[in-house]
């Protein structure tokens, strides 16, 4: 039988010692990385089925986040026009799928019915998801396929009823923001349109993009300056936030959900065209956030130079 090196009575205070020293370095560890939220050590995961993107995360509050992915691929000229007359239809195919892996990532291909394809790759991160998007036009026709619809479901990050998401200022949105002039903007805005082929909701479209093109809801005076929205999470400490580039529009719909619809622009016979979004699940810091994403999408930065001719 082995000797003990010390006496019994001896071993809490050496084994309090080593826990005391154990804590003390993971706490310099995470004091190294300030600017890195705690919820960042476990990554998201992520599936599909159905037409459905679930994010799940230890993280999250209320659960899993679901993304209708994708609603629908747009038509132009769909402002005042009845919606079934925009819908290009389209059919998803599940090319792959690593759950488990890392990088966590799931392939999918989309097949509308004027021959369009659109291959994506998207893939799970610490704190946020990421898209990758390759539209191409093998047909010898022009397509209309000018934007589509990623819809994502907010009930449960908000903690609001579903069932009131069409009243004409729905419980969640006092949740959600969006970016007008470079400021942080709550929803509802003021003013808010009421009028439209189809009511309620609000849509907000871009600078360079044709008000007659987006969607048949309530069309903002607004301007959004950049692709950034999101909400904040009941408890007001975490930011579910969406950005694409190119974009159509921000939308807030009306089954408590939030829409960053990205941009197409249509699709000459054998052209293609890139698109890339992120789905970001991270700490309430507003600053931190949109760092983030001027890195991540620099072409919509606040703080681009734009130089003047001269004079």
């Amino acid at each position: 039988m082995a000797v003990p090196t010390c006496p019994p009575r001896t071993w809490p205070r050496r084994l309090a010692g080593v826990l005391i020293v154990a804590i003390a370095l993971a706490t310099t560890a995470r004091a190294d990385r300030p600017d890195e939220p705690a919820e960042a050590e476990a990554p998201l995961s992520i599936r599909w089925k159905d037409n459905y993107l679930t994010i799940a995360g230890a993280h999250i509050p209320g659960g899993d986040v679901q993304v209708l992915y994708l609603e629908a691929y747009c038509r132009p000229g769909s402002t005042d026009r009845d919606w079934h007359e925009t819908v290009i239809g389209h059919k998803t195919e599940l090319i792959s799928a690593k759950p488990n892996d890392a990088p966590r990532e799931i392939r999918l291909r989309d097949t509308l019915r004027d021959g369009v394809i659109v291959d994506h790759v998207i893939t799970a991160g610490k704190d946020e998801i990421d898209f990758r998007l390759t539209a191409r036009n093998p047909t010898k026709s022009t397509s209309d396929a000018h934007w589509a619809q990623p819809c994502v479901r907010l009930d449960k990050f908000t903690g609001t009823d579903p069932a009131k998401a069409r009243e004409l200022y729905p419980p969640y949105i006092r949740n959600c923001f969006l970016f007008v002039d470079g400021k942080l903007t709550r929803l509802p805005t003021e003013p808010w349109a009421k009028d439209a082929r189809y009511t309620p909701g609000q849509v907000y479209v871009p600078a360079g993009v044709d008000r007659n093109d987006v969607n048949p809801r309530p069309l903002s005076k607004l301007v959004p300056s950049s692709s950034l929205c999101g909400c904040f999470s009941k408890d007001g400490k975490q930011i579910l936030a969406v950005a694409w580039e190119p974009y159509q529009e921000i939308f807030q719909g009306v089954i408590t959900c939030l829409h960053g619809d990205f941009r197409i622009g249509g699709l000459q016979p054998s052209e293609t065209k890139q698109v890339r979004g992120k789905i970001y699940l991270t700490d309430a810091n507003v600053e931190r956030l949109i760092r983030r994403f001027e890195q991540d999408f620099p072409e919509q930065s606040r703080h681009r130079a734009v130089e003047q001719p001269a004079k």
